[in-house]
């Protein structure tokens, strides 16, 4: 009886085994960006897993220039949004979140790891300015929320903040716009990731800064990001 017990357990751990590295060699199979480091490149291939095949993500790709700085930005309706856009990016995003998201328990490992910049949006938020300035120059891809919260259709019109025009104007990198529908639950940030979605992202074209004030920028970005009539 006692063996009996025991081969059930051996069994039992090579499924298990089994099944594990049959998971890492689907994510690092569906891994498309390196991110310089194994286990990082393995989270990258799980989250688009998960986004593809779990949130039905559409497979159009964000189209940004092999090298050099670029901006991506975004509508943001719920918590799986960051999500989404690094799962149809080809090449690492920094993402520029408020500080008390990116305190968040549990997650400030990650934010730091994936080089997420913090906005102290209370006393300092210059110096994140300053932070995705030098990335840009660095020939980074900056990603940001220009409502700088969630921010649904259905609220009333909010003037986007001027960060990303002014980053555009001082380096001089292209503005990839990104508009995000089909979310499950928007407005919440836990619920959406959890509940299945038919998540669509729709790209446009580069914005260029070049000769344009950071009103007019923001202006020609904010009918962008709207939702059309």
């Amino acid at each position: 009886m006692q063996s009996a017990v025991w081969l059930f357990l051996a069994v039992l751990l090579l499924a298990l085994l089994f099944s594990l590295n049959a998971i890492y060699r689907a994510c690092m199979k569906a891994n498309r960006v390196d991110w310089g480091r194994g286990w990082m490149n393995f989270l990258d291939g799980l989250n688009r897993l998960f986004c593809y095949r779990y949130h039905r993500l559409n497979v159009a790709g964000i189209r940004l220039p092999k090298t050099g700085g670029a901006i991506v930005v975004s509508n943001h309706i719920s918590g799986l949004d960051p999500m989404l856009l690094i799962a149809s990016a080809r090449r690492p995003l920094r993402f520029m979140i408020a500080r008390e998201q990116y305190e968040r328990f549990g997650l400030k490992w990650l934010f730091r790891a994936v080089g997420t910049i913090p906005v102290d949006r209370q006393s300092r938020p210059e110096r994140a300015l300053r932070d995705a300035l030098a990335a840009l120059q660095a020939g980074e891809v900056i990603a940001l929320f220009p409502h700088g919260k969630i921010h649904l259709d259905s609220d009333p019109p909010k003037r986007l903040k001027p960060g990303v025009a002014w980053l555009a104007q001082q380096t001089g990198a292209g503005i990839y716009p990104a508009r995000i529908t089909g979310v499950s639950r928007p407005g919440h940030v836990l619920t959406p990731v959890i509940i299945r979605s038919q998540a669509k992202i729709a790209f446009f074209r580069a914005l260029d800064g070049d000769g344009k004030s950071v009103r007019e920028i923001t202006t020609e970005l904010g009918d962008i990001l709207s939702p059309s009539d």
